[in-house]
């Protein structure tokens, strides 16, 4: 049996170090499937690992025709899949009323319903010690006012996380959601957001979110938190009520918008 591990969104950001750190870090790996929709990015991360078995897929896992191939290519060969890291997401920050439908539409089918499906058809490869790690976000702990639908996105994939732990438990399988604070990645400028001076003080580097994440998921732990910031929101989150927070981060949505003028 062929043992792989699969990581989506891997051509950029936190997915494309997941694959460093996984190369180097399983060894015993046959494979290392790597999903995104650039084909070049990917052709770069391989060339970045010789003597590494990197499978390419380039694939848009917002189109159901691109679902379609994984899945095919899954019941062909049949592997037995050690890692499933869903790392592809995408965010727009801003008041709802001032977004695009398009936008708010593709963060729903990137961050929710390709991480779901992807996570389904994976399913049956999964052996007892395997590990799904979700790249989630400490924006799923609260609601947050000019990045609603993101936040919003990010909740659904901790709530499924969790869920989907529980139904696992008695396959040996475990799910670790990460919920880092803000990482120095491209997201932020892919996405057209700008970092407030605030949130640049808590900027992460992703080579420690992703060493912890690996780090958490092996010792089977649910949740994967990196960073001061997003600790200290979670244990306010638990202390005061959720309108205080939501006051609180409207506050400083505005705030950083006066910042930013």
């Amino acid at each position: 049996m062929k043992y792989i591990a699969l990581v989506t969104g891997a051509s950029s950001g936190i997915g494309r170090e997941f694959v460093r750190q996984i190369a180097a870090a399983y060894p015993s790996l046959d494979e290392i499937w790597v999903l995104a929709r650039r084909l070049p990015a990917l052709r770069e991360l391989k060339e970045e690992l010789p003597g590494k078995n990197v499978r390419i897929l380039s694939l848009d896992l917002s189109a159901d025709s691109d679902l379609e191939v994984l899945e095919g290519r899954l019941k062909r060969e049949r592997p037995c899949i050690r890692i499933l890291v869903n790392s592809a997401g995408c965010g727009k920050s801003g008041p709802v009323e001032s977004q695009k439908w398009q936008d708010a539409s593709r963060m729903l089918d990137v961050n929710c319903r390709a991480l779901t499906i992807v996570t389904m058809l994976c399913l049956p490869y999964l052996k007892k010690g395997s590990r799904i790690i979700q790249v989630d976000s400490g924006s799923a702990f609260l609601p947050q006012p000019g990045f609603a639908v993101y936040a919003a996105s990010k909740a659904y994939v901790l709530s499924f996380d969790q869920a989907l732990g529980a139904e696992l438990k008695g396959r040996g399988v475990t799910v670790t959601s990460v919920c880092p604070g803000p990482v120095d990645t491209d997201f932020f400028k892919t996405g057209g957001i700008t970092l407030t001076p605030l949130k640049k003080i808590f900027l992460a580097k992703p080579e420690r979110v992703v060493r912890k994440a690996l780090f958490d998921a092996e010792a089977g732990r649910s949740l994967s938190v990196c960073g001061r910031s997003i600790k200290l929101v979670r244990l306010l989150g638990r202390l005061l009520p959720q309108k205080v927070m939501l006051e609180i981060t409207a506050k400083l949505f505005l705030q950083g918008k006066k910042e930013l003028l």
